[in-house]
């Protein structure tokens, strides 16, 4: 699958990099606090295996992610964090085998999704190459929580374009789920990448615009990051609401940080 093989490498690579974090943590350390309210690392690395799991399950069994929807519409605000906290229990060495042989089947299965097929998601269906975007947008976001945790400052990489493409895409998704109507008109963002170089999205005589770090911009669409201690700037008034709404992930609102 030649659409998605580069986000499948981002995304191997997005989590070796954390995993480099963990594997040697003393188990003491897996229980310490993340800035996700009530999240030690242990529900950080247990949130994604858990996620891992069942991506893995809309790609290889659909039959299997249907019932998997049926659960969660028993509990739709709490499944997620309930699969996480029921993960988190287990000895931190076998969470991490876990997690490696999951993450593993998952990037080798999303290579082998023919062309044009939808994957059912808790969204909207979407292609391999786009559930490897979400789940690298997720692997980065949660390795950022454990990388607070642990006092630990991480180099920004090229792999932030997937994830600030994202942030770019949701922008319709994050009015809906406010119950609000997003502009018709779309958005420039320019945003300052790692290497030095620029990205953008959008018509560059947008009145609406979007500046500033990517690094930044990623940490504001997956609200790690509180907007006054980022570098990113709004020109007009629906671009400034929509920084006050951003999220990349799919579910209801975040409560931000």
């Amino acid at each position: 699958m030649a659409g998605a093989a580069p986000v499948v490498d981002d995304l191997r690579a997005e989590s070796d990099d954390l995993d480099t974090l963990v594997g040697d943590l003393e188990p003491a350390r897996w229980g310490t606090d993340t800035p996700a309210p009530g999240w030690t690392i242990a529900h950080q690395i247990a949130h994604l295996l858990w996620t891992d799991r069942v991506a893995l399950t809309a790609v290889t069994d659909e039959p299997g992610f249907g019932k998997v929807l049926e659960q969660a519409a028993e509990n739709p605000t709490g499944f997620v964090d309930a699969g996480a906290e029921q993960l988190a229990t287990l000895p931190p060495e076998r969470l991490l085998d876990e997690w490696r042989s999951t993450r593993a089947a998952l990037h080798d299965a999303l290579l082998t999704v023919a062309e044009g097929r939808k994957l059912p998601w808790f969204g909207p269906p979407m292609s391999a190459a786009s559930m490897a975007t979400a789940r690298l947008m997720e692997t980065w976001a949660h390795g950022l929580d454990v990388a607070d945790a642990l006092g630990v400052t991480r180099r920004p990489t090229a792999r932030l374009r997937s994830i600030a493409h994202i942030g770019v895409r949701t922008r319709d998704y994050a009015y809906a789920v406010h119950g609000l109507t997003p502009p018709a008109e779309p958005f420039h963002v320019k945003l300052n990448a790692p290497d030095g170089s620029v990205w953008t999205w959008g018509p560059e005589d947008a009145a609406q615009r979007v500046s500033g770090s990517a690094e930044h911009f990623c940490m504001l669409v997956t609200q790690r990051r509180a907007r006054s201690a980022l570098d990113i700037v709004a020109v007009g008034a629906d671009a400034e609401h929509w920084l006050t709404i951003a999220q990349a992930f799919a579910g209801p609102p975040g409560p931000g940080r």
